[in-house]
C-alpha cells in the first residue's frame, strides 16, 4: 500500500500515464496528474480518482522546460507536503528515416523524453534526499534497448533514459532512494489504435505471448517498483513486452 505517499506522474492525462496514475491511486497514493495541453482529459483522471475516495490534482507543465518542471514539483510539494514517487512518463514521437529527419524533430523528442526526465529528477531529488526516501521510475521502451528503423530520435531518447536510470541509482542509492525503469513493448494505446489488424497480427508474431500488452500491464510493474516490496531493487530495467525483446 502507498497510503500517505504522493506520486507525481508526468504525461498522465491519457494512455500509459493515465493507467499508472489510476493504479497508484488505487494503492492509496495522492496523485499529481501532469499534462502539457489537454486540461480536460487531466481533470477527468482527477475526477475518476476522487470518485473512489482518492486525492488528485492536475498541474499543467511542459517538463522539457527546466523552470516549468521546477514549478510542477514545487506545487506538488506545496499541496501534498512531499513527493515520494516520481514517474517520468511524458514522451513524444516524431518518427522518420534519418535521411529525412529534421534537426527540430530530433531535438524535440530528446527535449521531452530525456531532458524532461532529467528536469523532473533534478528538482525532485533534493526533496527525496532530505526525506531520505523516494522512488523514481522512468518509462523507457524496448525500442531504447533494441532500436527501431525510423525511430532514431525516439530510440536515442529512451536509451538515454536507461543510462540516466542506472547512473542516478548509483548516485543516490545511499540516501534511501531507488531508481528503476520500465520498458514497455507493444502496448494498446492511442498511438497503436491507428494500426491495421494486419499490422497488429504481424507484431504479435514477434511476441512470445502472442498478444499485445495493455496500459494496466505497465502500471502494475510501476506499482510494484513504487512499493516496499521493491525496496532492494534499483538500477534495473524491467521489460513489459510479453517476451518481445529477449
Amino acid at each position: 500500500m502507498l497510503k500517505d505517499k504522493t506520486a507525481l506522474v508526468t504525461g498522465a492525462s491519457r494512455g500509459i500515464g493515465r493507467a499508472i496514475a489510476l493504479a497508484l491511486a488505487k494503492e492509496g497514493a495522492a496523485i499529481v496528474i501532469n499534462y502539457v495541453s489537454n486540461r480536460s482529459l487531466a481533470e477527468e483522471v482527477v475526477r475518476e480518482i476522487e470518485k473512489t475516495g482518492g486525492k488528485a490534482l492536475a498541474i499543467g507543465a511542459d517538463v522539457s522546460n527546466f523552470e516549468e518542471a521546477g514549478a510542477l514539483v514545487a506545487k506538488a510539494k506545496e499541496v501534498f507536503g512531499s513527493v515520494d514517487i516520481l514517474v517520468n512518463n511524458a514522451g513524444v514521437t516524431k518518427d522518420g528515416l534519418i535521411m529525412r529527419m529534421t534537426e527540430e524533430d530530433f531535438d524535440r523528442v530528446l527535449e521531452v523524453n530525456l531532458k524532461g526526465a532529467f528536469n523532473c529528477c533534478r528538482h525532485v531529488v533534493p526533496l527525496m534526499v532530505k526525506q531520505r526516501s523516494g522512488r523514481i521510475i522512468n518509462i523507457t521502451s524496448i525500442v531504447g534497448l533494441v532500436g527501431n528503423a525510423g525511430q532514431a530520435n525516439y530510440a536515442a531518447s529512451k536509451a538515454g533514459l536507461v543510462g540516466l536510470t542506472k547512473s542516478l541509482a548509483k548516485e543516490i542509492g545511499s540516501r534511501g532512494i531507488t531508481v528503476n525503469a520500465v520498458a514497455p513493448g507493444f502496448i494498446e494505446t492511442d498511438m497503436t489504435s491507428g494500426l491495421t489488424e494486419k499490422m497488429k497480427e504481424a507484431a504479435k508474431e514477434n511476441i512470445a505471448l502472442k498478444k499485445l500488452g495493455t496500459p494496466a500491464d505497465v502500471a502494475n510493474a510501476v506499482c510494484f517498483l513504487a512499493s516496499e516490496k521493491a525496496a532492494y531493487i534499483t538500477g534495473q530495467v524491467i521489460s513489459v513486452d510479453g517476451g518481445m525483446s529477449f
